[in-house]
Order: structure tokens, then sequence, then C-alpha cells
């Protein structure tokens, strides 16, 4: 039922003000504001790491009606500094639901606001770019809306921010859980082909996941490990995780030792989101902000290698600029929606990345080959060393 009095606001760093319904945790808070358009996967979304310093808006409105459960965390905790739908939660209607959405973002500190014109704001985004913004929630609904667009001018964005360290893990650690199947469940790898680094620059489970299930014995090493850590484990190949941030500003460091693993190597390294940046940023290219980014579960990417469209989930503000790459760089695959870069592929050695998430958490699971391949790669260099 409507209520009298809102109870959450929205202000944008322009002073346009969006009202509505608060829940889960209460309190201010600010960030960059993105839009979603995924129909399934809040959960998936909100525990993505990538998403550290914006609020999502999520397109699809019914929110909240499988509710939430722990397998399908990305991460312990929601990373996402706030959520905006259409319409107030809904409750719970689907046999894996263990909680409702509302008390566990209420116990996690994520504000969410409800009852607000999504369509409106997602047009506001793709037009003017993505804003800063302050979402506060206040049952008594008194709020200093002068304090709110101040605080929402004064969030200094995420150009030249490193948010992977807030991200990473503290400390190495082995994984071998596999993608989820029925009727076992999450099944772990008891026959591992493969030793494989993984580089956590904010690492979602279902990518680590994905690795275990084509052979991997996957050790994950926090986002400021140096080149010299990751080869003290012997590895088969490297793998360089998605993650939030400005992929330059976590270059600073992330770079130099991934040029390391190049240069003294011939492993196959295989990279994902901001995993893709930054062996982009190694090999020499660049990138750059995007307008509004990509986000969501439905986004047509071309293999220009093999004239197939894949659609893929997606889940990045930044995007390398595929006019720098240099020469012996190939371009894989592009955007449908922009033309933007999506892929890129070393021409001698076995190194390549894409933007997009092939784990597919949310998503379509059309680009699950690109882990096969990666397997591939480190079971033909076995073969011939």
């Amino acid at each position: 039922m409507p209520q009298s009095k809102p109870t959450a606001c929205l202000a944008l760093a322009d002073g346009t003000l969006f009202y509505g319904q608060g829940f889960g945790a209460t309190g201010q808070t600010v960030a960059e504001l993105c839009f979603n358009t995924s129909m399934t996967g809040y959960q998936e979304i909100m525990t993505d790491p990538s998403y550290a310093g914006q609020i999502v808006t999520f397109t699809f409105p019914h929110v909240g009606n499988v509710g939430v459960n722990p397998d399908d965390d990305e991460t312990g905790d929601p990373v996402a500094a706030g959520m905006v739908v259409k319409w107030d939660p809904t409750e719970p209607s689907n046999w894996r639901a263990a909680e409702n959405l509302k008390p566990w973002l209420e116990r996690r500190g994520r504000i969410g606001i409800g009852g607000v014109d999504t369509r409106r704001l997602t047009r506001a985004i793709r037009q003017q770019g993505s804003p800063h913004v302050a979402l506060a929630h206040d049952p008594e609904g008194n709020f200093d809306i002068a304090a709110l667009v101040k605080a929402a001018r004064g969030f200094p964005g995420l150009v030249g921010l490193d948010l992977a360290k807030d991200v990473t893990c503290a400390q190495s650690y082995r994984w071998d859980e596999m993608r989820w199947a029925w009727p076992e469940g999450y099944a772990p790898q008891t026959e591992p082909k493969f030793k494989v680094v993984a580089l956590d620059f904010g690492a979602k489970r279902n990518i680590l996941r994905c690795l275990a299930s084509v052979g991997c014995d996957v050790t994950v090493l926090p986002a400021t490990a140096t080149s010299a850590e990751v080869l003290a484990h012997e590895p088969d190949g490297v793998f360089l995780s998605n993650g939030p941030g400005d992929p330059a500003a976590t270059g600073e460091y992330a770079v130099p030792m991934i040029k390391d693993i190049l240069e003294k190597t011939n492993l196959p390294v295989f990279g994902i989101c901001l995993g893709h940046q930054m062996l982009a940023l190694a090999l020499g290219a660049r990138t750059i902000k995007m307008n509004h980014g990509h986000h969501g579960a439905n986004h047509p990417v071309k293999d220009l290698e093999t004239g197939k469209v894949e659609i893929t989930s997606m889940n990045h503000g930044f995007t390398v600029d595929s006019q720098t790459l240099p020469q012996g760089v190939v371009e894989t695959h592009v955007s449908l929606f922009d033309g933007s870069n999506c892929g890129i592929r070393m021409s001698e050695r076995p190194v390549f990345s894409v933007q997009y998430h092939p784990e597919a958490s949310p998503g379509p699971q059309d680009s699950f080959y690109l882990f096969e391949r990666f397997a591939a790669a480190m079971d033909a260099r076995k073969v011939t060393a």
C-alpha cells in the first residue's frame, strides 16, 4: 500500500530528487549511479565486487521475488552501495529462498529505495552519464536536502580510484568448488589437471567455479601480489579477475606484475573484465571512462574471428580503447550495441581476455567456451613442454 510520507530520498549532484520508500539499512551513502537491465540475479549483482562504489538501478521491476540464499552470493557480503527499484520488493516465492531481501540488506548494511520511476532515472543516466548521488533512508522521512545534494557533489567519482585493494582477499587461498549442478549442487574438483594462479581484483565466486569445472586447481592471490609470488606457485596458467574502479589506478601495481610474467614466461593468461583491461594496459593500450557503461545480461557481442554473436553478461564502466592496441595484439570481440572493444588476444601467444562475463552469474552461458579455451592452452603447453 502507498505511504503518505516518503522514507527514502535519492539526490543527484545536479539537484534532481527522487523520493520513495526505503528498505534495508537506514542512514546515508554516496556513490556513482548506474542501471542494470538483467531480469534475474539481483543477489549476484549486489554481491559482485565490480559494483564497489556504485548504486544499482534495476530496470526490471520484480526484485525480491525469489528471495536470497547463501549459494548465490558472489562474495561474502553485498558490495554495491545500494539499490533502486520501481516496486517495493515482494515476498519471495521460490524453493531456494532462505531469507527475504529486505532483512538481508538491513543486516548487511545496504540501503534500498523503492517506488522510484526507474524508467525516467535510466533515461537520465543514458543521456547525462552516470551521475554522482546520495541515497538516504530515514523511517521518519526527515531529510536535509541541501546536505544530500552537497554530499552527492562531493563524491570524487571512479576516475583515478583504485578499488581493487578494497575488495581483494586479505591472503591467498585455494579454490576447488565447481559450478552448480543438479542434484549435487556445488561439487568439489577432485581430479584437477592444471595449476592456476588467479589474481583477485574482486573475483566473483562463479568465475572461480568455472575455472575449477574445466580442471583447474585454483590458488587465489591478492591483487597486490608480485610476479615472483605468482611464479612461486609454478602455475600452468595465470588468470586475471574482474573488479571495480579505474583500471589505470589499479594498473599502477598490477601492470608491472603482468608485464613481468609476460616477459619471463610463455604461460597462458586469461583475463575477464578488469583483468581484460589490466592485460590491455600491460600490452601498451589505454582505457577510457564510458558515458554510462554496460550493465546487464543481454548484451550482444560479435566474435570477429568466427562471425558468431554471443549474448553476454556485462558490468563495466571503463573500456579498452581499441585504437590504441599495439601491433601483435588482435581485437577479437566487439559490442554490437556501440562497437566498443570486448576482447583481445596476442597473435603469437596463448594470452587473451574479454570485457564481458562468461561465467554467466547472472546471464546466458554462450561464452563458457572461453574457460575451455584457457584449459586447452594449458594442455597444449604441457604437451610441448
